[in-house]
């Protein structure tokens, strides 16, 4: 199915895609003051905030530009950091948890800003709903709604009794409730890192493809060799996420990539579109193993989930993908899936972004294991790491490093068959209430 191919995947994104230039391999010798491994959202906004301020940087991408999880996500732009962020009060203080609350607020606000000053396609709407599965979730997202309005949150929010699901966000029998976010919504992920990719390039980036790192020799100046040459920099910034693999060893032992997995039905009429979701929202629930989805720009409904821990991806995608969309809506059971893809997304053990610099070669910055919640979460910390790069001090860069992760047991071989079963575990509470 050209899942890891050198190729982007066949995904809806992948053939809806604008301007899909490639961007050469590196064949020389170069230098520059910072060098960028990796050609997603978190490198390639990272590249934007150091060119704007003056500084040299060199971009490498082992496969294509927005390869990997940047390039096909879910495509909601949602609020907040990830999970809870209250726990993390005894490493960073009251203080630096209303950073996180404001930073989950902002970061939403940063994309929707670079989108519109630059004049980037890529089919954003705001509107997102998250779904209560059950009545005690639901209780849940009324405490949500309320810390929301107390703290003066900007945009508009409603909270959507079980009765009114139907009608009012979602043509569904299986949910309690619902809290709707103006502020949050959805967008054509791909686009957005391609056209963010083209500025990156105007701003004097230099972008390689296909260039896979092979070796980093570190130092005052560090050293990243490639087949067709070697980028030296004053400083490294590794973006890799999920894909880091071995290059970084102390940093990939505290992701463990998880595959999650889309289908595409064919286009819906406008009225069938309106039927499924009346205000096209993007929608997300809140199952252990949970199901987001959405209407694309030309009426398709991208549904995706089953967030897979054990390392394998399935056989058939849509085989795997279609029995939980017709769970949510058995209307479709007729309609065509034209698209089936996955990918992999960077899980920390608390749900949490990594981001710091390497002890033992403090010139090496890194952000990963953004959890689910990378569109804007990638952008925030590619802010960050520009000015923890550019000013030699960052707030924010500080209070997101104070945070520890922990590195997942058992080395790559356990890693995913604990973790797996851990997730089971869950779920089994899940069902059995």
């Amino acid at each position: 199915m050209n899942q890891y191919t050198q190729e982007h995947a066949r995904s809806y994104y992948a053939a809806s895609a604008h301007g899909m230039a490639q961007f050469p391999g590196l064949t020389a010798d170069l230098e520059a003051d910072v060098c960028v491994i990796g050609g997603g959202f978190t490198g390639i906004n990272t590249a934007i905030e150091l060119a704007q301020c003056g500084l040299s940087v060199i971009l490498l991408e082992g496969r294509r530009i927005g390869w990997g999880a940047s390039g096909r996500n879910g495509g909601q732009l949602i609020r907040g950091i990830g999970h809870d962020v209250s726990g993390f009060a005894k490493h960073i203080g009251a203080e630096g948890v209303r950073y996180l609350e404001r930073a989950g607020i902002e970061s939403v606000e940063l994309v929707g800003r670079r989108i519109r000053e630059h004049g980037i396609d890529c089919d954003l709407r705001w509107g997102f709903c998250e779904l209560a599965n059950t009545p005690a979730q639901f209780a849940g997202l009324a405490s949500e709604y309320a810390a929301l309005k107390e703290s003066g949150y900007a945009h508009e929010t409603r909270l959507v009794e079980p009765g009114q699901v139907r009608t009012h966000v979602v043509n569904s029998g299986v949910y309690a409730g619902g809290l709707v976010d103006m502020g949050s919504g959805h967008l054509h992920p791909l686009n957005l890192v391609l056209g963010e990719a083209r500025l990156a390039s105007s701003l004097g980036v230099q972008i390689f493809e296909q260039s896979p790192v092979l070796e980093l020799i570190h130092g005052d100046t560090v050293q990243v060799r490639c087949a067709g040459g070697t980028v030296r920099a004053g400083s490294l910034v590794l973006a890799c996420n999920a894909h880091l693999e071995e290059l970084e060893p102390k940093l990939s032992g505290k992701v463990l990539p998880a595959g999650s997995y889309i289908i595409a039905t064919e286009p819906l009429s406008a009225d069938v579109a309106a039927q499924l979701i009346p205000h096209n929202l993007a929608l997300c629930d809140q199952k252990v193993g949970l199901d987001y989805y959405r209407l694309s720009a030309d009426r398709r409904l991208l549904f995706g989930g089953a967030c897979h821990y054990s390392g394998r991806d399935p056989r058939d995608i849509t085989a795997y993908m279609r029995p939980q969309m017709l769970k949510v809506f058995p209307q479709l059971a007729n309609v065509r899936i034209d698209y089936q893809w996955g990918g992999k997304i960077g899980i920390t053990a608390n749900r949490f972004p990594q981001v710091g610099r390497l002890r033992q070669h403090p010139n090496v910055f890194y952000a990963q294991g953004y959890s689910g919640h990378g569109l804007n979460v990638t952008h925030w910390c590619a802010k960050l790491l520009g000015e923890a790069i550019q000013a030699g001090h960052s707030k924010g860069f500080d209070v997101f490093s104070a945070v520890p992760h922990m590195t997942f047991p058992g080395g790559r071989a356990l890693r995913s068959p604990l973790l797996a079963l851990g997730m089971l575990w869950y779920r089994m509470r899940e069902v059995l209430g």
